[in-house]
């Protein structure tokens, strides 16, 4: 097969991100599923013991604080689901101890928001953390912080936050493990390999709502693009089969690969681009398309629409004026600048609405 190279490339992978979601961790109820949390650690901890490098994205601390707290379905407030995952949060991370201390493994907590991630300074700081805990043989558990975050419990989830931290710490593979053992088809065969997460690709899913998890293979697959398109192969896999971890590092035929195609961009672009949200859009002729594909920054004339309220410095999205995204990048004029300048040759400042060196092309 002609994908069976991509495969066997993942043998070389050392640092890896494993991302396990809330139904491969807890038992339906919530509680924390003690056999099979035990399999897991015990894979992570051969692959750090043949010297390995891993960073752990773990769901499950709101499923494991209803079960603690004697809940039967998921609560709808944001209070509610943030004191959950306070108590859930304390209830994994002491298996989590046991499980790793037993394998002669220590452990790190490291709670994250898209908010932090997207603030340069503490980016480079939660990345400069989990470089030096790796660093150290120390395994970080990572999770959102859902007990004082309310956006990322109700819009976040955690296959965005394994690639972004795959992204981060520039990992040699992503592995999002769920309970299903890859994308399937048309005919339910599993998908192995896909080359683009496109709307073909995108029709075959078909998620249902869940009481513990918020994320679904649409996400994982998303989320994968979002590695992919910055050098990091992902795999979506069954986390509850046996060996899994082993079977995917050893190069053989687990999951639904997504390999990613050649060509790189640097560190602070990413962080632009993937590390930012869009605080709105310009909609640009194509003129200006081409002339930032070869390398030019955006100028005011090439505008047509400006939508959105945002300020200098914000990350906006430009589209072509037939919706293809084209680029995101920081602007250098807040939205009622832009909406009186867009049309004209020249402008008041340097002229250029998104730098070049602030632009990245999608």
């Amino acid at each position: 097969m002609a994908y069976k190279k991509h495969r066997e490339s993942l043998k070389n992978a050392k640092r890896v991100v494993v991302k396990a979601g809330s139904k491969v961790l807890v038992e339906s109820s919530g509680r924390p599923d003690d056999r099979q949390l035990k399999l897991l650690v015990d894979e992570l901890a051969t692959f750090h013991k043949n010297g390995g490098e891993v960073a752990f994205v773990s769901s499950g601390a709101v499923g494991a604080g209803l079960d603690a707290l004697g809940l039967k379905t998921r609560p709808k407030e944001v209070q509610d689901l943030q004191m959950a995952a306070a108590v859930g949060q304390i209830c994994l991370m002491s298996v989590y101890n046991d499980l790793f201390r037993a394998n002669e493994i220590g452990i790190g907590q490291v709670l994250l928001t898209h908010d932090g991630l997207k603030d340069r300074e503490r980016h480079l700081n939660a990345r400069n953390t989990l470089l030096n805990l790796i660093a150290n043989r120390i395994v970080p558990i990572i999770n959102e912080n859902d007990a004082v975050s309310a956006e990322e419990i109700k819009f976040g989830d955690n296959d965005v936050l394994a690639a972004l931290v795959a992204i981060l710490i520039d990992a040699d593979a992503l592995v999002l493990l769920s309970t299903t053992d890859g994308l399937r088809d048309e005919d339910d065969n599993r998908v192995s390999y896909i080359e683009e997460v496109d709307n073909d690709v995108l029709e075959l899913v078909s998620d249902t709502a869940d009481k513990l998890s918020t994320g679904g293979m649409a996400s994982k697959l998303n989320s994968a693009q979002i590695a992919a398109h910055n050098g990091v192969p992902v795999v979506i896999a069954d986390g509850r089969k046996a060996e899994v971890l082993t079977r995917i590092f050893a190069g053989e035929d687990e999951g639904t690969l997504l390999f990613p195609k050649a060509g790189n961009i640097s560190k602070r672009k990413r962080w632009i681009a993937f590390f930012n949200r869009a605080e709105g859009r310009v909609l640009v002729d194509d003129g200006a398309v081409e002339a930032m594909r070869s390398g030019s920054s955006l100028l005011p004339v090439g505008i047509k629409e400006v939508q959105g309220s945002f300020q200098v410095g914000a990350m906006v999205d430009v589209e072509s004026l037939s919706g293809d995204h084209v680029a995101s990048g920081l602007v250098e004029y807040a939205s009622d600048e832009i909406e009186t300048l867009k049309g004209q040759k020249t402008s008041g400042k340097s002229g250029e609405v998104i730098h070049h060196d602030n632009m990245v092309l999608l």
